[in-house]
């Protein structure tokens, strides 16, 4: 770049830094696209065109870089320019009539129903942790949450003798999802546990765990030993621990059992509106990735089942 480049990057990059908070990953890798964007288009910044974005958008295309690195650089051409306009260094801002490519789509993954029967399993059946951790995962694949709405379900909100659940979604908008059988099962083996627990500490006079520091927990359904509302990270490293030993280090996820539930539903025929309320999808367009999903897997069956599919 030249020196006169080099300085109005080197400004917008204290700016981003200083007045931005800008992490010291964002700033590297405004940096690098910065230095390769004038290091292909030997041009001054206030000379820049909305052509020159253009075509340096071709460039990268061409390269083959992915639709989400090209968008990152767009975004950080925005930036810059943006920042220079603001300075009276440009007229105008070159790269902001420019959209970023679309991301690819890619399809959720999810796991077989021999999958999701063999990872229920894994915490066992003894102790409070490992009836909690069961708990929690029958519920995430019988009923479909999130895992922010597993974090903030309160006791009160379960009707184990309806298999009901209501669910404080996106927006604060509250459904009510039915609860399997087998997860009912396993919410009352964890319920009582707790209530075991609690009652045995208590009657020790000892400090109260494991569901007895209620004040601390405000009713919540999932704790952790302290008592305390277990967080959304902590039922993400409970999930990916089992997952990994279930599936000999292979990573699922929360929301993979999330896209499980859906997935199953609609392989047995399930509505997909009746899909979307169990989900809380305000719109039914992001539900219908699950009907991409089920193309996929009754390709998958043809090819492996049919006598003529490699014909």
């Amino acid at each position: 770049m030249e020196e006169k480049s080099g300085e109005l990057v080197e400004k917008f990059l204290r700016y981003m830094e200083i007045e931005k908070g800008a992490s010291v990953h964002t700033l590297r890798a405004y940096r690098t696209d910065l230095t390769l964007f004038f290091n292909e288009w030997k041009v001054r910044p206030e000379e820049v065109e909305l052509s020159d974005v253009r075509a340096f958008t071709a460039f990268l295309v061409n390269k083959g870089l992915k639709k989400s690195s090209v968008g990152r650089m767009l975004s950080t051409l925005r930036s810059f320019f943006k920042f220079l306009n603001r300075e009276g260094h440009m007229d105008a801002n070159p790269a902001r009539l420019m959209r970023s490519p679309k991301p690819e789509k890619k399809l959720p993954g999810f796991l077989t129903v021999d999958e999701a029967f063999g990872l229920m399993e894994i915490p066992g059946n003894s102790g409070f942790m490992a009836l909690r951790d069961r708990a929690m995962l029958e519920l995430l694949y019988s009923s479909g949450l999130r895992v922010g709405e597993l974090s903030a379900l309160d006791m009160d909100d379960l009707s184990l003798k309806e298999g009901m659940c209501k669910v404080r979604g996106k927006g604060k908008k509250e459904r009510l999802v039915p609860v399997g059988g087998k997860a009912v099962s396993a919410l009352r083996a964890y319920i009582l546990e707790r209530f075991l627990l609690k009652r045995t500490l208590t009657g020790k006079g000892r400090r109260q765990a494991a569901g007895g520091a209620e004040k601390n927990s405000n009713g919540a359904l999932f704790i952790n030993r302290s008592g305390r509302r277990l967080t959304e990270r902590s039922i993400r490293r409970v999930v990916v621990g089992c997952a990994v030993k279930a599936f000999s280090g292979r990573k699922a996820t929360p929301h993979t059992l999330r896209h499980t539930f859906a997935s199953h539903l609609l392989q047995s025929g399930a509505d997909l509106r009746v899909i979307q309320e169990l989900l809380g999808h305000s719109s039914l367009s992001t539900t219908q990735r699950y009907t991409h999903l089920d193309i996929a897997h009754l390709m998958d069956v043809y090819d492996k089942a049919h006598p003529l599919a490699d014909e």
